[in-house]
């Protein structure tokens, strides 16, 4: 009967997972494919070459990638740091108003994320509406702060804030409120509480956020384009410059490649490391 059922369950699940395979896989494996071909070759008939990966250390696309993973890495910490009050607060104080929180929050993904950091752009620009207000008020001129690390991280923060807050709020909302009562009976302090109770028991939301803050900060452009004004150089804009206006596809597939296994490795580590069946309860 048990043997039925997964046979029913798997024959179910194939169409979605032939459908999974063609729109995902398949662009996948061709980048993949793309990435050992020589230098402006647009055909899959001279494999392999292996020149590309050697371009990877030989032209320094290195410290794009690792000023790519820096960035989301400190980016994925603020948005913790910044996000867990506010979900705190939507997961156990706010009550009703929470919805009125959520909806602000969601409704601000309806408006271009280029739209967004355009009008931080106009805002911090030298003579924006921010430094030239000062100027006007003050006779302070204050140097741009645009087009460095600090604003770019600001961005990142600034765009990927829902999600780390939603999953941190979910996870949040998991953590029984008895427990943390039995332990401040019992004279647990508050930071006990929260680093021996809080934290663990919200670690599947945490898990979820950072994961979800960190890919998507590693992988982001636009940031580093209108915040940085192209003086901070990441690995999405070589990935970009090599399949666009250098017109080497092999060359950008195996950054590709190298990103996206960079960041896989990074997440399939952590959820290795971290039981999240046995901190929701699933498992003894």
């Amino acid at each position: 009967m048990e043997r039925m059922e997964q046979r029913q369950g798997f024959l179910s699940a194939l169409p979605v997972g032939l459908l999974l395979a063609a729109i995902f896989v398949a662009p996948l494996l061709v980048v993949f494919l793309f990435s050992f071909m020589p230098a402006r070759v647009f055909t899959l008939a001279h494999m392999p070459s292996f020149e590309n990966y050697r371009y990877f250390v030989e032209q320094g696309y290195y410290l794009s990638l690792f000023r790519s993973l820096g960035m989301a890495a400190a980016a994925t910490v603020l948005l913790f740091i910044v996000s867990y009050p506010l979900a705190y607060g939507m997961a156990k104080v706010f009550g009703k108003f929470t919805l009125v929180i959520t909806v602000g929050v969601v409704v601000s993904l309806f408006v271009s994320e280029n739209i967004r950091l355009f009008g931080w752009v106009l805002t911090l620009m030298k003579g924006g509406m921010l430094l030239g207000t000062l100027k006007a008020w003050t006779g302070l001129e204050l140097e741009s702060w645009l087009y460095d690390v600090p604003i770019i991280i600001f961005g990142l923060v600034y765009a990927y804030f829902p999600f780390m807050l939603f999953p941190l709020a979910q996870g949040i909302a998991m953590v029984p409120d008895e427990v943390r009562l039995a332990a401040s009976d019992l004279g647990a302090s508050r930071t006990r509480i929260f680093l021996e109770i809080d934290l663990p028991l919200a670690m599947p939301g945490i898990v979820v956020g950072g994961l979800l803050s960190f890919v998507l900060a590693a992988g982001a452009m636009a940031e580093s384009k209108l915040l940085g004004g192209q003086q901070v150089i990441v690995m999405a804009d070589e990935v970009e410059t090599a399949f666009t206006y250098g017109q080497n596809w092999p060359l950008g597939s195996a950054l590709s490649v190298i990103l996206i296994a960079i960041i896989g490795g990074l997440a399939f580590f952590a959820l290795r490391r971290i039981d999240l069946d046995r901190i929701m309860g699933r498992k003894a």
